[in-house]
């Protein structure tokens, strides 16, 4: 029997000391720090001359530079949608173009920087920037790590003071938080890390040499804050801002006899210190276009005090003008520039409004980059550059109101055609709509470059048959068409505007009118959010008594 327990006993302690053993070897499995080495060049997914681009301290997913003769380059499509707008890229003649304040810096392929290296390279149809060029023209820092098996190029944007550790001892970056995770690098006691991100046991850091990962933070001794300085100076756009608030006036000019209307129509208005002639039409995709202007004009509207800001247009003759086609053309827009400035210098004008209108999203990009070009000129001979957009819209985003607002002296809404022709029966420009138009541009643009254009007409929307199409009428016009259809007018406080129908001959008319009660509230929008001025359309479209409501301090 003693045997028998001894043996059990035996057994039991081998069983023991088995499992301790087996439990022993688990916990060390599980709980040992890993010793391997992360493979880089699938960690940051790059091979060869590939670089991962670092934004902030992280990779960008999908985005890689490249590392050519030693220099570092980031391609061009991501650079002007993540760091700098301004580099543009002329296709037709393989060229980059950079507009500042006061000059266009142009480069081609032969054109090199300091180092003797290009300032750009082309592979794969892309086009890639040198990281030095990019850092030039935009407030960035750049650090380039080439050796090992992954290629690193860091962007910093931001300039907010960093937590820089020193470590005690020896210690291990890996790629995640935990032990068994793979290390990217070592680090020797004393050696400084950048820290991204503190957590409980973990930071997250950047090391010396370049790579980004996760270090334990009982490793860590000390944080100190270092100062960031940054001696990028931003480039600084001039503007011309008249002294006094803005009401500016069209006139429509589509023959060269209309111009010999000026004065007429101008007797009627009080307070109007711009005309804006409707007298440079784009005609061609090569930046040609028809004038109007005429030197008797711009006399006789100086001497009554007023500046002549000549609007450009693509649509009143321009029928065969692709947008497109003409503002992707650096040839076209030289062309259409060097025109626009001699017709400026010939008779004396004081300012180019643009009013493009309806261009393709793909034309985007090059329209803004005519308005940064074209400012250029207009800055160096002191002329007024003005810009008509709609009300904001995401399907008119392109239209760059934000860099519009930088590079042009105003921004004028067009904050009318809330309904138009072809569209449902409503409202040219409801209370809420100029409201909102006003509000969604003050995002982008500075109020005292803002200039809310509002209508001097309506519609007259005519229902037969269960078509609905619609006739646009000046304000004094329709108040004469009421009258004679002894149409009721009831006022709409949501939309800030008189509303009337009538039937007759079996078609159902109906009106939202525009007068001096709706002009009114919509002048109070503009004094309310200190907008730079008014702009209306058009002339002899008014009531003489509208212009009491029309005034601006």
């Amino acid at each position: 029997m003693k045997r028998f327990m001894a043996s059990v006993i035996t057994v039991i302690a081998a069983v023991v000391i088995l499992a301790a053993a087996a439990l022993g070897v688990f916990l060390f499995i599980k709980y040992s720090p890993s010793k391997t080495m992360a493979d880089q060049s699938i960690w940051y997914d790059v091979s060869g001359d590939e670089m991962a681009v670092m934004l902030d301290g992280g990779q960008v997913p999908g985005v890689t530079g490249r590392y050519v003769d030693g220099q570092a380059y980031l391609p061009l499509t991501w650079v002007t949608d993540s760091l700098n707008e301004r580099f543009y890229w002329d296709e037709e003649n393989s060229q980059l173009i950079y507009a500042l304040p006061d000059t266009i810096v142009y480069a081609d392929a032969a054109t090199t920087g300091a180092n003797g290296k290009p300032l750009f390279i082309q592979q794969e149809e892309q086009v890639w920037l040198s990281a030095g060029l990019v850092g030039t023209y935009t407030d960035i820092r750049t650090e380039t790590f080439a050796e090992g098996a992954a290629k690193r190029l860091f962007v910093d944007t931001k300039w907010d003071p960093e937590q820089v550790a020193v470590l005690k001892k020896e210690g291990r970056v890996r790629v995640r938080g935990g032990v068994k995770s793979e290390i990217l690098t070592d680090v020797p006691k004393g050696g400084e890390l950048i820290v991204l991100e503190t957590m409980d046991k973990w930071s997250r850091v950047r090391t010396e040499d370049g790579q980004v990962g996760y270090i334990q933070n009982r490793l860590v001794k000390q944080t100190e804050t270092r100062t960031l300085i940054s001696t990028f100076e931003e480039p600084v756009y001039t503007n011309i801002s008249l002294d006094e608030p803005i009401v500016m006036v069209w006139h429509q000019v589509t023959i060269a006899a209309a111009n010999d209307a000026m004065e007429t129509l101008m007797a009627n208005t009080r307070g109007v210190n711009v005309i804006a002639p409707t007298w440079f039409m784009l005609t061609a995709n090569d930046g040609s276009f028809d004038s109007l202007a005429s030197q008797s004009y711009v006399d006789k509207a100086h001497a009554m005090g007023l500046q002549v800001w000549a609007v450009l247009d693509n649509f009143n003759r321009g029928q065969e003008v692709q947008s497109e086609v003409l503002f992707a053309s650096t040839a076209a827009r030289r062309k259409l520039i060097a025109g626009l400035m001699d017709q400026v210098s010939r008779y004396g004008i004081d300012g180019i409004n643009l009013d493009i209108e309806g261009i393709k999203p793909a034309a985007g990009p090059h329209y803004v980059q005519f308005i940064r070009e074209l400012s250029v000129s207009c800055r160096q001979n002191g002329i007024v550059l003005s810009v008509d957009s709609y009300v904001p819209s995401a399907y008119t985003s392109f239209y760059n109101r934000a860099e519009q607002g930088r590079v042009a002296d105003y921004v004028v809404i067009m904050g009318y055609d809330e309904h138009y022709a072809g569209g449902d029966a409503g409202s040219v420009a409801s209370l809420g709509y100029e409201r909102k138009g006003i509000e969604d541009t003050l995002a982008q643009v500075p109020e005292e470059k803002v200039i809310s254009a509002i209508p001097f007409y309506t519609r007259i929307w005519k229902e037969e048959n269960g078509t609905v199409t619609s006739d646009a009428m000046g304000i004094a016009r329709a108040q004469q068409w009421i009258q004679e259809n002894n149409v009721e007018l009831y006022w709409q406080e949501e939309l800030g505007q008189y509303y009337g129908e009538t039937e007759k001959n079996g078609i159902r008319y109906s009106v939202w009118m525009e007068e001096e009660r709706s002009i009114g509230l919509k002048m109070d929008l503009i004094r309310d959010y200190g907008l730079a001025g008014v702009g209306c359309w058009k002339l002899g479209f008014e009531p003489a008594d509208l212009w009491d409501i029309v005034q601006l301090p």
